[in-house]
């Protein structure tokens, strides 16, 4: 059997990556005339999905420009594109675009023979696409035949009548969830005993100790990375690597935001996580911070909290905005009356609940709580994410909730909307998507976290227990 395969390619591969038609290598690829079809109907609006298959039919006609209908029916050839995340083993993987490639791209060009649908009767999309590929199978039998869909039952119903079929996993970030960065890493017993050899110490402008060691464990490090050496208070060293060379690295001993130490806008950490996040969020070096945690992890509380320390008290941003994926859990309510505040309010309430917390003051009368929540009004605002596009945020503490919804694109577009003096936090829970054709291994908040993995002026924590309640921990743990 040839090494060559033939891959079909689903209309929501196309829609789900624009990208997709060069980053099979030197395998061909075959275009049935009704995704085609879809592509058309999908391209009117202002949508990511609208965006993706123009994007799609711009692709088509490059490809096809200058060329007679005997060339297309050759096969047009395709050019290669290197892959969002090197991943050799994926669906999809690709070399750099404008190389050589001996990859064809073939469009249904006769109708499909009618004696062969069998157990796919009728005209549906999916059902054409599954003749498609039956018979591409019998006219290359020396070929293996692939068809690429997103689609759990397209593939199922595949299976069944004997066509291959895989998932697209070009934009898979990793192989296996249990292997994205954490953000922090404990240190061994003897730590200090295989390290501390011509260690050097001293401390910065604001008083905190800093080391600077060579060691075997160095090489395994990340800037901004968290390390600690546990004791029985769990208070034990807590350290951030600032610098990375070779075998070199530069530690400083962290800030305490526990209780009995200074606090966040009344806030402290319950545990060492949330210290670190802290620690994240406070910084003015760091640009760019990611916050992953099950439901009562505290991930939006901290983030509030920093956020208003920074802008209320130290001025150094000029506003908190916060936004989110307006993804319903259940029935869409419909239509929402009203500005965009008002719009992304219903979406909004971890923040009224959060801010309910931060406020809460028993020693003040109604009016003082009144004018608390006034002046935090015109400080914090609430924005849609379907109206990013074109904006610049100059000094501004952003806040983008629920990014676990997000894809790799659309995360791209948000992140490069930040301006000088900005910050960006992005909050997410890998175990609670809803949004379609995502997966904790394709998610857009998996892609940055992976992809800001030891940047100078980002930082990353996963929290790992939560505070919320001792109901909402059972359930965290039993459900």
């Amino acid at each position: 059997m040839s090494k060559r395969k033939i891959f079909v390619l689903d209309t929501n591969v196309l829609l789900h990556d624009p990208s997709s038609l060069y980053r099979f290598e030197e395998h061909d690829l075959f275009i049935p005339m009704v995704v085609l079809e879809e592509l058309d109907n999908s391209k009117k609006g202002t949508s990511e999905v609208a965006r993706n298959a123009r994007q799609v039919s711009r692709h088509f006609d490059e490809l096809m420009h200058g060329c007679n209908h005997a060339q297309i029916e050759k096969g047009l050839p395709l050019p290669g594109v290197r892959p969002s995340n090197g991943n050799p083993n994926a669906v999809g993987h690709g070399r750099s675009r404008g190389s050589a490639s001996s990859g064809r791209l073939f469009f249904q060009t006769r109708p499909a023979d009618a004696s062969l649908p069998g157990l796919v009767p009728g005209n549906k999309p999916d059902n054409s696409i599954l003749v498609n590929a039956l018979e591409l199978q019998t006219k290359n039998p020396t070929r293996k035949v692939t068809l690429v869909s997103k689609d759990i039952n397209l593939r199922i119903k595949a299976a069944i009548i004997g066509v291959h079929t895989e998932d697209y996993h070009n934009d898979q970030v990793l192989d296996d969830l249990d292997l994205l960065y954490t953000g922090y890493k404990e240190l061994p017993a003897d730590f200090w005993g295989s390290h501390g050899d011509k260690m050097e110490s001293w401390q910065d402008d604001r008083g905190r100790a800093c080391y600077r060691l060579k060691g075997p464990l160095v090489k395994d490090w990340h800037v901004n990375q968290f390390l600690y050496i546990p004791d029985e208070t769990e208070r034990g060293l807590e350290l951030i690597v600032t610098a990375v060379d070779a075998d070199i690295a530069e530690l400083r001993v962290v800030r305490d935001y526990r209780p009995g130490k200074s606090g966040v806008w009344g806030i402290h950490a319950k545990n060492r996580e949330q210290n670190f996040a802290l620690n994240l969020l406070l910084d003015p070096e760091i640009d760019f911070v990611t916050v992953l945690g099950t439901a009562g992890t505290g991930k939006t509380l901290l983030t509030l909290a920093a956020g208003l320390a920074q802008t209320m008290d130290e001025q150094r941003y000029r506003e908190i905005i916060m936004t989110r994926v307006t993804v319903p859990v259940g029935e869409d309510i419909g239509f929402l009356p009203g500005t965009e505040e008002e719009k992304m309010t219903p979406w909004m309430g971890a923040l009224m609940d959060n801010l309910e917390v931060l406020t809460q003051n028993s020693h003040a009368g109604d009016w003082e709580r009144a004018a608390t929540n006034d002046l935090l009004a015109k400080r914090i605002k609430i924005r849609s994410l379907n109206f990013m596009r074109g904006r610049t945020f100059l000094s501004r503490y952003i806040i983008i909730d629920e990014a676990q919804n997000l894809t790799a694109k659309q995360m791209k577009t948000l992140i490069t909307r930040v301006g000088p003096g900005s910050k960006m936090i992005c909050l997410g829970n890998l175990g609670q998507i809803d949004t379609p054709y995502l997966t904790e291994t394709t998610s857009g908040l998996t892609y940055v976290v992976d992809r800001f993995q030891g940047w100078p002026h980002g930082g990353h924590v996963t929290l790992a227990r939560g505070e919320r309640s001792r109901l909402a921990a059972y359930a965290s743990d039993i459900l």
